[in-house]
């Protein structure tokens, strides 16, 4: 077996278990970080089949943003899944049929592969020393389908705002700056100076 294929596999073993551990351990903090390693194999397996970029967004956005979002907001909440997983009996028939319908599909594939006629599923051409993947990714991009790319812009802007919007809350009380009134203040509004009998110290 080349050593291609054992690197393949060796990640694809990884990913799996961290995947099945996300789904599995009962520490949500945990679970956060088997997806952290699922996610980091994943990106490896990129690398092998020369998606370079899609591999190093996978690794900064998601491991480098998103998982450590979820690892400080899981620490910081203290989550009681207890409650959550009170109703996981009454759906694990279910949950058990989808899985074996899954694995069933996923052992056909593999049966089937070779026994279709000889050259049908041909293996891509490997690319020239010089194929920059990051390069033709943002061609694509910003010409083929740069529409999209910018519709999908707008509407991740208005969700930030949306966002933004639904958690903004005026409590009662609170203490908020208003630029306006700290550059009209006057001279004497900033010091106030308050007079005070001096009092005896004890024992004197």
């Amino acid at each position: 077996m080349p050593i291609y294929e054992i690197v393949f596999y060796a990640f694809s073993l990884v990913m799996l278990a961290g995947a099945v551990g996300v789904i599995t351990v009962r520490n949500p903090v945990y679970a956060a970080l088997c997806l952290v390693l699922t996610f980091f194999s994943a990106s490896a397996i990129w690398m092998l089949l020369e998606a370079e970029f899609l591999a190093i967004i996978l690794i900064v956005v998601y491991v480098g943003a998103v998982m450590v979002l979820f690892l400080f907001v899981v620490m910081m909440l203290d989550i009681n899944v207890a409650p959550l997983k009170e109703g996981f009996i009454r759906y694990l028939p279910v949950g058990i049929l989808v899985a074996a319908l899954m694995a069933a599909e996923l052992l056909v594939l593999i049966w089937s592969k070779g026994r279709f006629e000889a050259g049908a599923y041909p293996l891509p051409a490997p690319n020239p020393e010089e194929y920059s993947n990051t390069k033709a990714v943002g061609e694509w991009l910003f010409t083929n389908y740069l529409l999209a790319f910018e519709v999908a812009g707008v509407i991740l802007l208005v969700a930030i705002i949306a966002a933004v919007a639904l958690t903004l809350r005026h409590r009662a009380g609170g203490h908020r700056q208003n630029p306006s009134h700290q550059v009209r203040v006057e001279r004497d509004e900033r010091v106030r100076l308050v007079k005070m009998k001096p009092e005896p110290r004890q024992g004197s």
